[in-house]
């Protein structure tokens, strides 16, 4: 999509009709992002109406920035998935961003806690393990292979999902997806912008993932769960966040997947998925995660 077709999508958008300034490419794996003034547009990219539900993504958007963690939502049509938000000021993270960036991870922890706290209600549930089912059913048919041993991790994950449900937690309104690029900080703030993935939750999904993500050190998880919790986190619940280290991995390998498939050029989504699965078999074979996981079997 070129600049001219971006401004012809501008035109039916009626807080954006008549806006001749400047347009400003922003990041983004999947969509098409520009800022234009004080406000940003988001066009969905091609082929994420097989795994995006933009009806969802529209109710959470606007009862996020409800909550105050997230830019005002100034256009959302759940049809066509195009959304305007209000442009913030602030530095866009990245893993390097959040080593630099002093109390970053405990600002970010503080934006889930008012998110998970906020008493909202996201339509869809996000539920791994049927999201894992439904990713396989997407990839079903399409010339694209799983990484060798995929399946027999997800069986081994039966023992993991066990474990947490002995003790379930009690669901939250949660991101689901938090890139280190969809947070952005003003020094005395954490924004989060980017709600596709968004649902019902254990909150610590959210935790867990951008740790992952933010390729966090132990310094910087325990910074983050002191800023969520108020306190030292319990051994169950740093367990819940460990584990879901390991389950993002496990989720987002067939995202990558799926990007390779619908042959997205944002980036190398084969080693992008290899990679995320060697990681995930490599966490879990740490001799202390089975010890996360008896801590949260054990409440």
């Amino acid at each position: 999509m070129n600049e001219s077709d971006v401004r012809k999508a501008m035109a039916r958008i009626p807080e954006m009709k008549g806006y001749q300034g400047p347009l400003e490419r922003l990041g983004g794996l999947t969509n098409i992002v520009y800022r234009a003034g004080d406000f940003c547009l988001r066009i969905p990219g091609k082929g994420t109406e097989d795994y995006i539900d933009r009806a969802n993504e529209a109710v959470a958007a606007v009862e996020a920035a409800k909550a105050g963690v997230s830019p005002e939502a100034v256009h959302v049509d759940a049809e066509s998935g195009i959304m305007v938000t209000r442009f913030v000021e602030g530095e866009t993270m990245t893993p390097d961003a959040f080593r630099s960036r002093t109390g970053s991870p405990g600002r970010a922890g503080e934006a889930f806690k008012k998110l998970h706290d906020s008493g909202a209600r996201f339509p869809f549930r996000f539920d791994l393990f049927q999201m894992i089912d439904d990713y396989l059913g997407i990839l079903d048919g399409k010339d694209v292979e799983l990484p060798e041993g995929y399946h027999d991790v997800v069986r081994e994950a039966e023992t993991i999902r066990t474990a947490l449900e002995a003790h379930p937690a009690p669901l939250a309104p949660c991101h689901c997806d938090p890139l280190c690029e969809n947070f952005i900080d003003t020094g005395e703030r954490m924004w989060i912008v980017d709600w596709e993935y968004s649902g019902m939750n254990d909150p610590m999904w959210d935790l867990g993932d951008l740790s992952v993500e933010g390729e966090f050190d132990p310094e910087q998880d325990q910074e983050m769960l002191a800023a969520y919790f108020g306190r030292k986190a319990t051994p169950a619940e740093e367990g819940r966040m460990v584990i879901y280290k390991a389950m993002c991995d496990l989720l987002w390998t067939l995202w990558g997947l799926i990007q390779l498939a619908n042959d997205n050029p944002a980036e190398d989504f084969r080693a992008y998925a290899d990679g995320r699965f060697a990681r995930c078999k490599k966490l879990i074979g740490q001799p202390e995660f089975s010890a996360h996981v008896e801590a949260v079997r054990a409440g």
